[in-house]
C-alpha cells in the first residue's frame, strides 16, 4: 500500500506540473519572470528614447518606471461572457472630455477565493480600432498605483476562457503628463481587491 501511495503522489505531482505549465503557456516560473523583466526593460528604453514616449518633449524628466515584483497569483484564468446586445459606452476622460468604446464582453476570475467580474472594451474610431483592453481601479489606486486606474491589454481568440496577466498592467499616459487624455474605468471595473502587480505610481 505504501508503495502504491508513493506512486499515486508522484503521478498527481506530475499532472499538476503539466497543468500549471500549460496554463502558463508552457513557461517555467524562471522563464516567465525573465520574459516579464525584459518587457519592462524595453519599455524603459522606449520611454527614454522613443518618438511616441510621453516624455518626448523632455526626456530628462523620465526617471524610470516602478513595478511590483512578478507574482503569478495575478496571472489568472478568466471565463469569458459574451454580450449579445453590445452597446457603445461613453467614458469620461482625464481632461474632462468623453471617449466612446464598444462593449466586448465580461470576464470572471478568482483571486484568493473571491470572484471578480470586469468589462472588456473594444476600441473604435481611431488607429487602434478593434483592440481590446481593460481599464480598472483597485485597492492600490491612489496609494501605490495611479489614482485614476490602470490599463491591461487583452487578447481573445473567441474561446470560453482567456488569460488576464495583471503583471503587465500599466499606467495611461496621463499618469505622466496632463497633455494626454485618458478614459477613466467604467464603474463595474472598480475592484475592492488590491492588485499588487504591474506598474506603480510614477514619481
Amino acid at each position: 500500500m505504501k508503495r502504491n501511495n508513493i506512486i499515486l503522489i508522484v503521478v498527481i505531482g506530475v499532472m499538476l506540473g503539466v497543468v500549471f505549465n500549460s496554463f502558463n503557456n508552457g513557461k517555467t516560473d524562471e522563464a516567465y519572470i525573465k520574459e516579464l523583466t525584459e518587457h519592462r526593460r524595453k519599455k524603459n528604453i522606449d520611454f527614454q528614447t522613443g518618438d511616441d514616449s510621453p516624455f518626448v518633449n523632455d526626456f530628462s524628466k523620465f526617471t524610470g518606471l516602478k513595478y511590483y515584483a512578478p507574482d503569478l497569483k495575478f496571472k489568472v484564468r478568466a471565463k469569458f461572457i459574451d454580450i449579445e446586445d453590445k452597446k457603445i459606452r461613453t467614458l469620461p476622460t482625464s481632461d474632462n472630455l468623453h471617449k466612446q468604446y464598444l462593449e466586448y464582453g465580461y470576464v470572471e476570475f478568482e483571486i484568493d477565493g473571491e470572484m471578480y467580474r470586469l468589462l472588456i472594451l473594444e476600441v473604435v474610431g481611431d488607429d487602434f480600432e478593434g483592440s481590446l483592453f481593460l481599464a480598472f481601479g483597485d485597492g492600490t489606486s491612489a496609494i501605490d498605483t495611479y489614482g485614476a486606474g490602470r490599463y491591461l491589454e487583452v487578447e481573445h481568440d473567441g474561446s470560453l476562457f482567456l488569460t488576464l496577466d495583471f503583471n503587465y498592467a500599466y499606467n495611461p499616459y496621463c499618469a505622466y503628463s496632463d497633455e494626454f487624455s485618458c478614459p477613466f474605468p467604467p464603474k463595474e471595473n472598480l475592484l475592492t481587491v488590491a492588485i499588487e502587480a504591474g506598474e506603480k505610481n510614477f514619481e
